[in-house]
């Protein structure tokens, strides 16, 4: 964007046409320091143990076992890996200025088959020099994963990449998620709308709206994450693929009378309800094409009277 060796423009010029500071060209990012990348495995750790403590009740957690660290680092080390403790407490924040925030659809909503509701998540995959983020989209009825990726970074183009995949297995009639810039982008919430899906979103603060794949979260750090150390994230990448197929295909779940999501899934999963219009024209189609199967006989011809 800006060219240093430009003989018509000079750099200070560049950035003020621009509205960039010049101290920005010259910054380089340093690489996370050895004590934040162990705090903030601890704090994850914590965090998914007890998602309800605060950063100061983590930090007394963390100083008593041996970590020298005070409130305002843990604070800002939960920042830069978006957890806040999960209670209701008031709207401090502001969603996207730009974003369409939409009502939360299930409450006191009865979920009694797959393809009824879809949910998406978001969550960090530690690696041993940093972070990536997960994205998943369950379904509510069966917890089957329909489909997930990993990112670098936190844009919504592997969130829509996600979701397009979950599609090829079914359509769902609504779809939930957080409140996340990710979701309420207009690139994701097109592909829900272009496919005739509802959009739930949760209520600021209210865990418990999406607790299912805070339930998936659990289950994967603490049966696959914190059993590993990721290097990479293509090593990533590859173990929890791994765990997804088990998760899917082999993990019974008590919710489930002990039988596997893949199981409940594709055996009670079906299309969704058609609508009444192509209902009545393919049920004329298939009595045309019933007609046209049925075997014809000629018509017998009438008698010619006889006079006694």
């Amino acid at each position: 964007m800006v060219t240093r060796s430009s003989p018509e423009l000079s750099v200070r010029r560049q950035c003020a046409l621009l509205g960039l500071a010049r101290g920005g060209l010259y910054y380089k990012p340093r690489a996370m320091g050895a004590t934040n990348a162990l705090l903030m495995r601890k704090i994850d750790e914590l965090y998914t143990a007890h998602p309800f403590l605060g950063y100061r009740k983590l930090a007394a957690l963390l100083r008593v076992d041996g970590h020298a660290v005070n409130p305002k680092r843990v604070l800002r080390l939960m920042r830069q890996m978006s957890l806040q403790a999960i209670y209701r407490k008031p709207n401090t924040s502001k969603p996207h200025p730009e974003h369409r925030i939409r009502p939360y659809l299930l409450k006191r909503l009865p979920i009694v088959r797959p393809n009824q509701v879809w949910a998406a998540d978001i969550t960090y995959i530690r690696l041993a020099r940093g972070w990536c983020y997960l994205v998943a989209i369950i379904d509510w009825y069966s917890r089957y994963v329909l489909a997930w990726r990993l990112s670098a970074t936190m844009e919504s183009g592997f969130c829509v990449e996600a979701l397009e995949e979950a599609l090829t297995h079914g359509t769902p009639d609504i779809h939930n998620s957080d409140q996340g810039t990710q979701f309420t982008s207009q690139a994701f919430t097109d592909v829900l709308v272009a496919n005739g899906i509802r959009i739930s979103m949760d209520g600021r603060g209210s865990y418990q709206d999406n607790i299912f794949t805070e339930r998936l979260w659990r289950s994967v750090k603490y049966e696959e994450m914190y059993l590993k150390e990721y290097v990479t994230l293509e090593q990533a990448q590859a173990a929890l693929a791994d765990y997804f197929r088990f998760y899917n295909k082999r993990r019974p779940h008590q919710a489930l009378a002990y039988q596997t999501p893949e199981q409940v899934h594709f055996a009670l999963a079906r299309p969704r309800p058609m609508d009444m219009m192509d209902n009545c024209a393919l049920r004329l189609r298939n009595g045309y094409a019933l007609r046209a199967q049925l075997p014809t006989y000629p018509q017998a011809q009438p008698q010619p009277s006889v006079a006694i």
